[in-house]
């Protein structure tokens, strides 16, 4: 273990960190070579991996170019005012139009696509409307943490559910039957606990005649019209792909290449600027950590983590899918949710109570907001506003994070 231990670490040191002109998915690829060159893997495991992996990978990156698309037509900055605007200068009410706006663009477009499309557009309005630091901060870290606790309800909702759905043979319509009740108490109690928690902070009044129209902000009118259909189109293909055990990629992936051709087609966007801002270190990061991680399985890890889970699982259903749920989200919050989920899912496989992967994502989705090197999404997140100058300190982060992560993953825990 103590090898593996060591290059894992070193892989997720270098991904945080991330040193100039070294990318994440740079990194991760780094970190496999060392593994295979050093014998903690072999080219069986790489293969292993590759299948497990690639289907969820292409996935995402279908979703994130989709979502490119839309904001490229200005479908989210609408979307934001029309939220806004929804509250009548009722601040409070603004609070919590945000929050439902972050809930479905996370269930639609995955938490990666919240962070960082929907983060910059919330920014530049909150600068509009001129609120204070304290406001800006409240709807920012509200926004974030929202982003991920609502992002378990479809298996595209968040790469973690793809994984783990693709591990298990977990159909679209199954998941969403299973995770309907858990990801609702999960988006009703973030409402509610960040609500309370920055009360003090949230503007009883703002002034909402300082935004634009949502009308004029639509950057071409057919697109915008067309993509409410093909949007619904979509939704349709996930399900009845799952009738015929299609992978979810092949409507992902190649949905978001035909918008993109519409989009083309109606000069709405240039298709090789939006392939090229595509998140293809993803691909890199996915499959390079993932051969990192599954050293730690050949290490024992999972022998480890199987044989905790099975000593838990005497005292009861209950406490067994809430203790799994807490381990997992306290393993993601110290060593990243991408790592813990393919973890975790081995270790769940050898205990046989399969059941048990939903607490795992839930854990894996909500466990990384008390660090912010939990997520993907949340380094993303952090990174798309230092750029916009808005610098979240790790104190200053972790304070907001643990206390409202807790309660809400023992809601979501307890809905499931």
């Amino acid at each position: 273990m103590i090898l593996p231990g060591i290059i894992f670490a070193l892989t997720l040191l270098f991904v945080i960190w991330q040193p100039k002109g070294l990318q994440i998915g740079t990194t991760a690829i780094i970190g496999a070579v060392v593994a295979l060159l050093s014998g903690v893997v072999d080219m069986s495991d790489v293969e292993i991996v590759i299948s497990i992996v690639w289907d969820a990978t292409l996935a995402f990156v279908g979703i994130i170019i989709l979502s490119l698309v839309l904001d490229e037509i200005g479908f989210f900055e609408w979307s934001a005012i029309k939220m806004a605007k929804l509250s009548r200068g009722d601040g409070r009410w603004m609070f919590v139009n945000i929050l439902l706006l972050g809930a479905l663009v996370s269930a639609f477009f995955a938490n990666d696509g919240a962070a960082l499309i929907l983060t910059p557009i919330m920014l530049a309005k909150m600068k509009y409307l001129k609120m204070d630091k304290l406001a800006i901060f409240a709807f920012l870290m509200a926004g974030g943490f929202i982003g991920d606790s609502a992002s378990n309800p479809l298996v595209i909702s968040n790469l973690t559910n793809i994984l783990t759905a693709d591990y298990f043979n977990i159909g679209f319509i199954e998941y969403a039957k299973n995770m309907f009740l858990p990801n609702l108490l999960s988006i009703v109690a973030s409402i509610v606990i960040l609500f309370i928690y920055f009360r003090k902070s949230i503007p009883k009044r703002v002034d909402i005649e300082l935004l634009p129209e949502a009308s004029t902000v639509i950057k071409n009118r057919t697109m915008f019209k067309l993509s409410w259909y093909f949007l619904a189109l979509l939704m349709v293909g996930y399900f009845v792909g799952d009738i015929y055990h299609v992978p979810v990629s092949i409507f992902a992936l190649g949905g978001s290449l035909i918008f993109l051709a519409i989009a083309t087609h109606f000069k709405a966007v240039k298709p090789w600027m939006t392939i090229k801002t595509a998140p293809w270190q993803v691909v890199w990061f996915s499959i390079g950590l993932y051969i990192v991680v599954y050293g730690l399985k050949n290490g024992g890890l999972t022998d480890e983590l199987s044989d905790i889970l099975l000593r838990i699982k005497p005292f009861g259903e209950h406490i067994y899918i809430i203790s799994t749920g807490f381990i997992s989200a306290f393993l993601s919050a110290f060593m990243n949710n991408m790592p813990t989920i393919m973890i975790m899912d081995i270790a769940i496989d050898k205990t046989g109570d399969t059941f048990l992967a939903y607490a795992n994502i839930l854990g894996s989705n909500l466990g990384p907001k008390m660090t912010p090197i939990g997520s993907l999404a949340t380094l993303l997140w952090l990174h798309v506003l230092a750029k916009k100058g808005v610098k979240i300190g790790w104190g200053e982060y972790m304070r907001v994070g643990v206390v409202i992560t807790i309660p809400v993953l023992f809601i979501a825990l307890l809905g499931l």
